[in-house]
């Protein structure tokens, strides 16, 4: 005859009397209750040290993008390379076209004791400033001509090169060859620290500039502006539209058929990869309906057809919330249908239906795989004064930074996520506040 294993607890309790199997059946049932919170704890454990791992890696290397070296320097406005010919009242466009890289140059060089037949050493000092110095003097010159001839003390941007190396983001212990800024040049960067002539100051640069191909100069001030308008299209145009489907397919609409498929399409759609909106807004808005490329409004109706089934979706679970009673009291006092939606259930349905849009917004904001399809990934120097004009958005900024082989731009890429992730934040922490502040309990 065959004979039937037993686990040892089973043995156990098959021995023991009634109350103590009552005990060891209430020791498993906490044993295991331990295991899972021990469970819970470590994958809450995990997912914060890798959260912090991500913030760490982000902010060690974007905080030093809110700091910028900068030369101050007596500048000689010489009229013998500005306004040779003594032609600026007959001709301004002379004063535009002057070579002030020169300027600028020769001051640096009198200041570190190079001279002029020295051609090596004024092409390391060259090397020091950055090409934004022939915009920024330009306009000195420009906004006040009578300066010209005289000696005025400007702060101007130090090169990315030497910029990096002042912020110790290069080994300069490592030979000469295998870097960009040369021994010459560090002994000038030690010079102008120790006289207090090169300083780190604030960057309003990277919240007031465009795009440069200068890392010094390069800002996220037309990226920013181009998200704003999109997110104001994507909020002016989704959230009434969502909300309107949401009432009528809660409130209002047969339940058959067509319905169900309705909602069966509009949870799919949520689950659709952005970069295929990318490619129907490409189509739709750039090919057929010939909006411009790269302009902030075919990017903000792109986002909207991403993020309607997401406004939806929570408007439809806000207004599923509701107690139905407050649906039976109204219409029992006399409100017709549309008074009961709209003066009892909406209301109380605001919460979510805010909460839902904010996260949709949030959602549109870091998108990028979209955005490239229709041409937002244009290197735009001047911030759009409207929707229709070309335009990028961070993300975007964020992709054409880090594929820059510039050093420098690795900063700017971090500073930049630091941002993005700041605004993610500040709309995430608003939904959660306006969910409070309105939410009731019943």
């Amino acid at each position: 005859m065959s004979q039937v294993s037993t686990s040892p607890t089973t043995a156990a309790l098959g021995a023991a009397s009634k109350p103590e199997r009552r005990d060891i059946g209430l020791r498993g049932r906490y044993a295991a209750e331990r295991r899972f919170r021990l469970y819970g704890m470590a994958a809450i454990a995990f997912g914060l040290i890798f959260l912090f791992l991500l913030l760490f890696s982000v902010v060690s290397k974007g905080y030093t993008a809110f700091q910028q070296s900068m030369i101050t320097i007596p500048v000689e406005f010489s009229e013998q390379i500005i306004d040779k010919d003594n032609e600026r009242a007959t001709n301004p466009q002379k004063l535009v076209s002057a070579n002030y890289p020169v300027v600028a140059r020769n001051a640096l060089a009198k200041v570190l004791g190079v001279g002029e037949d020295d051609r090596a050493g004024l092409r390391a000092v060259n090397g020091m400033i950055s090409d934004s110095v022939r915009t920024q003097l330009r306009d000195l010159v420009t906004a006040n001509p009578s300066i010209i001839g005289t000696t005025q003390t400007v702060t101007f941007l130090a090169h990315g090169d030497l910029d990096s190396a002042f912020k110790g983001q290069i080994d300069l212990a490592v030979p000469e060859n295998n870097r960009k800024i040369s021994d010459k040049q560090i002994g000038w960067m030690n010079q102008l620290a120790e006289s207090g002539a090169l300083s780190k100051h604030f960057n309003t640069g990277i919240f007031l500039n465009g795009a440069s191909s200068r890392p010094e100069a390069a800002g996220v001030a037309v990226a920013a502006v181009g998200s704003l308008y999109m997110m104001l299209i994507v909020l002016v145009l989704a959230l009434p539209i969502g909300v309107a489907a949401s009432i009528y397919l809660e409130e209002f609409a047969p339940k058959n058929r067509f319905t169900d498929l309705i909602e069966v399409n509009i949870n799919n759609l949520a689950a659709v990869p952005s970069i295929v909106y990318g490619l129907l807004g490409l189509a739709v808005f750039v090919n057929f309906a010939g909006f411009p490329r790269s302009a902030s409004l075919v990017g903000g109706l792109v986002l909207t057809l991403m993020t309607l089934p997401t406004i939806i979706i929570a408007t439809r679970s806000a207004l599923k919330a509701v107690p139905p009673s407050i649906r039976s009291a109204a219409l029992g006092l006399g409100a017709s249908k549309m008074q009961t939606v709209f003066h009892h259930v909406l209301p109380l349905a605001m919460p979510g239906i805010l909460t839902g849009t904010i996260i949709g917004l949030a959602h549109a904001l870091g998108e990028t795989a979209p955005l490239l399809l229709i041409g937002m990934v244009a290197f735009v120097a001047d911030i759009p004064s409207t929707p229709l004009e070309p335009a990028t958005a961070l993300p975007v900024q964020i992709y054409m930074w880090a594929n820059e082989a510039e050093r420098a731009f690795v900063e700017r890429t971090s500073g930049a996520i630091i941002l993005l992730l700041v605004f993610l934040i500040l709309m995430n922490v608003g939904a959660i506040l306006l969910r409070r502040r309105f939410e009731r309990r019943w």
